[in-house]
């Protein structure tokens, strides 16, 4: 069964995506940028846009009925090569002791004041559990 998950921000329903979809055992979260739906504002430094990320994240994740011990793939997008060490502290608190496959790309973000995008995959923990033959 399919389902969609969204945060109520306008950008879904005009540019057509959901925070994150269900399917099965899977959770796929699109690509989440620092954004503060509470006040609809992007914050300035990039650690405050990592946080909310993870917040954002951490809720989509709940409403579908996952949570950051699922994750097991996570994409950063970064800006700034500089912001590499900066994110890195504040994603390790939540991802270090999950440790997920992870992936770091420098790169262009859709709009000028966007200075990281995190998209996690997570797969409910019951469903990985190992086989008799593993």
């Amino acid at each position: 069964m399919r389902r969609l998950i969204s945060t109520g921000s306008p950008f879904e329903k005009v540019a057509g995506y959901s925070r994150a979809v269900v399917q099965g055992d899977w959770c796929f979260v699109a690509g989440t940028t620092g954004y503060d739906y509470a006040t609809m504002t992007m914050p300035e430094t990039v650690e405050a846009q990592a946080r909310n990320c993870m917040a954002t994240i951490a809720r989509a994740l709940a409403d579908g009925g996952f949570d950051l011990r699922d994750v097991v793939r996570v994409h950063y997008y970064v800006t700034d090569d500089a912001f590499v060490d900066q994110v890195f502290p504040i994603v390790g608190e939540y991802f270090a002791d999950i440790r997920p496959a992870a992936t770091m790309i420098v790169c262009g973000l859709a709009r000028p004041g966007m200075k990281i995008e995190i998209e996690v995959t997570a797969l409910r923990r019951t469903a990985a559990a190992p086989s008799p033959r593993d």
